[in-house]
């Protein structure tokens, strides 16, 4: 009843209090927020006219206000530079689309000069008015830090600012959401974000805050993003699955574990009454059945000894007899018969120790009778080819495929024959995977008792998943087959584990079934 009590409790609360921001997610998004930079020239020199902010829709695609670039869509002489926030270097842009009527601008970076992760969509606007991010460039803390303009060819982190969604407020020209998270000139384009990093909108304007009233802000919605996006060849990634924090997640695998643990002890507790049952009930049996053969035999072969006695009585008494000497030899005969079976019938009776070995042989039916247990790690049913579906309520997902997975595994953590998987200290499988066209590190692992694939993603700065690849480099994974190639791969492995964050920003569970037509 308490746990009951207290599942209840953790169920109101999710509902009734909106999510806050995972300031692990909202650095995450930040790292394809750039600022859009106005570029003239002045007496020769290159000088900066005015910024903005956008953000990577793309690789090299980028969203921002249309108000942002306008004089650059209408002045030919001056060109549109991007900043990232982190690394050196920047790249030009040109306008792909611009849409004064709703101010959105759609801006494409020279192929090769930049690449940038891009932010995902949420699927909408939370109904529950929850805590939302702005991330961009702010004039006014520019100069509040003492930068001049030509500060802006520098590359620095975004600002960000917290506050909560005030509504969803369609103006005269286009659909907008009503926030109260601060923005001033230089934050037009930048993303508004969800508690997840995901985008709800584009920052776009605010509202007069005159005689002390309170300062809202506008964005551009989703209802107008997305359809922009898509009429210029964009399609953006966009996930509609629930923001949960990974605390969240982890509170409830623990629950989850918990109950199993309970539950299987509940079955070994039924299954123990059921053996102590049937040991009885075999008990019972065992000695009524061998004890009665026992007497039996034992009654059958005082019969058998009583017999030889009375033929060899005879026998003898005949012997002396001329006329019944033949009769005395029959006697003699069957004596000796009589006494054979005597003999046989007293070392044949069952022993008491049968018993126990029938109580045995009932307990072992028992067992092995029932319906098969779980697959284990080292049983056939945990090998072969799998595919793997995503379990959204165990996952947390912002911007990662979820496409299924289709992989084949054996007993020696071999995955599809080439992919050694590293086994810890806990016994867990797993493998850490650093790829160059992925802005993230990525640890995999499998339970074979269960056939859990997790898939933990880490999306980290340039400096962090610079180091985090230099510490991968650093070792080469063993070969399938390999002896101890396992556990050599999972010390190898846990010191660049260890130098993650606490906490990753995307968990993907999925759940894998034997591929239809693999083998069992």
């Amino acid at each position: 009843m308490t746990r009951l009590l207290g599942a209840l409790a953790l169920l109101v609360t999710l509902i009734c209090v909106p999510a806050a921001a995972d300031p692990g997610d909202v650095d995450a998004a930040s790292r394809g927020v750039v600022r859009v930079v106005l570029i003239g020239e002045e007496d020769g020199e290159t000088v900066p006219i005015s910024h903005g902010t956008g953000f990577a829709v793309s690789p090299n695609r980028i969203i921002t206000n249309a108000h942002v670039v306008s004089q650059a869509a209408q002045d030919d002489t001056l060109r549109i530079g991007i900043v990232p926030p982190e690394g050196a270097g920047g790249a030009f842009a040109r306008v792909v689309a611009i849409s004064p009527r709703n101010d959105l601008a759609l801006l494409e970076i020279a192929e090769g000069s930049l690449r940038l992760p891009p932010l995902a969509m949420a699927g909408g606007v939370s109904a529950n008015l929850g805590e939302v991010s702005a991330v961009g460039y702010p004039m006014n803390v520019d100069l509040a830090q003492g930068l001049d303009m030509n500060d802006v060819f520098r590359a620095q982190p975004p600002v960000k600012s917290r506050g909560y969604l005030s509504g969803e407020r369609p103006s005269r020209q286009f659909d907008t959401i009503l926030h109260t998270a601060p923005i001033a000139r230089g934050n037009s384009g930048g993303p508004l974000l969800d508690p997840c990093g995901r985008v709800i909108g584009v920052n776009s304007f605010s509202a007069d805050s005159n005689s002390g009233e309170a300062e809202f802000y506008f964005a551009v919605s989703l209802r107008e993003l997305l359809p922009f996006l898509r009429s210029n060849g964009v399609e953006p990634a966009v996930n509609t699955l629930p923001c949960r924090s990974i605390d969240e997640l982890n509170a409830e695998e623990r629950e989850r574990l918990a109950t199993q643990q309970s539950e299987a002890r509940a079955q070994l507790a039924e299954r123990a009454e059921t053996l102590r049952e049937v040991r009885d009930k075999a008990r019972l049996t065992a000695q009524m059945e061998v004890l009665e053969a026992r007497e039996n035999r034992m009654a059958l072969a005082l019969i058998a000894l009583l017999l030889a006695l009375g033929a060899g009585y005879g026998a003898a008494v005949w012997r002396s007899d001329e006329a019944r000497r033949n009769h005395a030899k029959l006697a003699a005969a069957l004596s000796a018969a009589a006494l054979v079976a005597a003999v046989l019938l007293w070392i044949t009776r069952p022993g008491l120790a049968e018993i126990e070995d029938r109580v045995a042989a009932a307990l072992k039916q028992a067992q092995t009778g029932g319906a098969p247990g779980p697959a284990t790690a080292n049983g056939p049913s945990a090998e072969g080819a799998l595919i793997c579906t995503l379990v959204p309520d165990r996952s947390r997902v912002t911007a990662a495929r979820t496409d299924d997975v289709t992989f084949s595994w054996s007993a020696d953590g071999c995955v599809n024959g080439r992919t050694q998987y590293g086994l810890g200290q806990g016994g867990e499988w797993s493998r850490v995977f650093a790829a160059q066209d992925d802005a993230a590190i990525a640890v995999n692992t499998y339970d074979p008792a269960t056939r859990t694939l997790r898939t933990d993603r880490y999306l980290l700065g340039q400096a962090a998943l610079a180091a985090a690849r230099e510490a991968r480099a650093a070792y080469t994974p063993p070969a399938c087959g390999v002896s101890d190639g396992a556990r050599d791969l999972g010390e190898q492995q846990s010191a660049l584990i260890a130098n993650l964050p606490d906490r990753p920003n995307e968990r993907l569970v999925y759940s894998c079934t034997a591929k239809s037509g693999a083998a069992k």
